[in-house]
């Protein structure tokens, strides 16, 4: 079993390639997200709620980059098959264990894509009478949007292939790579 321990193109996975974001590329997007949070939210009673799984990276590393305090929580969130019966579908895995009620709230997802889960989660999230409820995402795919939803701050614009890494997977692998690349399932897993 190999590891993967950089980005070079000899150190890519069977199927995984090329580095669509590099490890580099995303950090600094990602002190440049926090910069701007950090100045949108200074002196404010801000709740981070972080969408598991794929957040594993990015809200760490965006939580070492903010100079106001902040709380955090999560939630998890199963979205439904693509049948015309299901889409758009969600179900609720894990709530948050604390009051949203005259707080800040800042939700943290890795992609944004349809709109449907997310969509789902801020009419839950807005139910429970935040101060303001905002949205920051890695990754958007706005070519994929099927539902209008708000986003306050995005890293990347995500190209249209399937990418991994970075808490990105495919059937849960691949999440643990530093960067973000292509993958194609015919030459991989």
């Amino acid at each position: 079993m190999s590891t993967y321990q950089n980005n070079s193109a000899a150190a890519l996975p069977p199927g995984v390639g090329p580095v669509v974001f590099s490890e580099a590329q995303i950090q600094a997007r990602v002190n440049e997200l926090g910069e701007a949070i950090s100045q949108d939210y200074a002196g404010a009673d801000l709740v981070l709620i972080g969408i598991l799984k794929g957040i594993v990276f990015f809200m760490p590393d965006l939580l070492r980059t903010l100079s106001t305090p902040v709380i955090v929580d999560f939630m998890s969130i199963s979205r439904f098959g693509p049948s015309e019966e299901t889409r758009g579908a969600a179900r609720l895995l894990k709530d948050l264990d604390l009051s949203l009620q005259d707080r800040h709230a800042l939700v943290i997802e890795i992609i944004v894509e349809t709109g449907f889960t997310l969509s789902y989660m801020l009419r839950t999230l807005q139910a429970r009478q935040p101060a303001s409820l905002g949205v920051c995402t890695l990754l958007d795919r706005p070519k994929h949007r099927l539902i209008d939803v708000p986003l306050n701050y995005v890293g990347f614009e995500a190209p249209k292939e399937f990418i991994v890494g970075y808490g990105l997977h495919y059937r849960e692998m691949f999440r643990q790579l530093p960067y973000i690349a292509y993958y194609d399932p015919k030459k991989g897993a």
